[in-house]
């Protein structure tokens, strides 16, 4: 295996992993606060726009290489 492929799949496992951890820092904050419904689509609308952002990026980038 050479070490751009190592990098690549390390690269999406890893940040695979952290937005899965954040989904879960999201959940836990919204419950520990009571922000009922409407925060919680708050919270997840707006720090879930950066996880858009970052696959979005990525699409982006396939589409232009093309």
């Amino acid at each position: 295996m050479a070490v751009e492929q190592f990098e690549t799949i390390s690269l999406y496992l890893c940040v695979s992993g952290l937005i899965a951890y954040m989904f879960f820092i999201m959940y836990k904050l919204a419950a520990e606060s009571q922000a009922g419904k409407l925060g919680t689509f708050a919270i997840f609308l707006t720090l879930g726009l950066g996880i858009f952002g970052f696959i979005a990026k990525e699409v982006v980038t396939v589409v232009i290489s093309v």
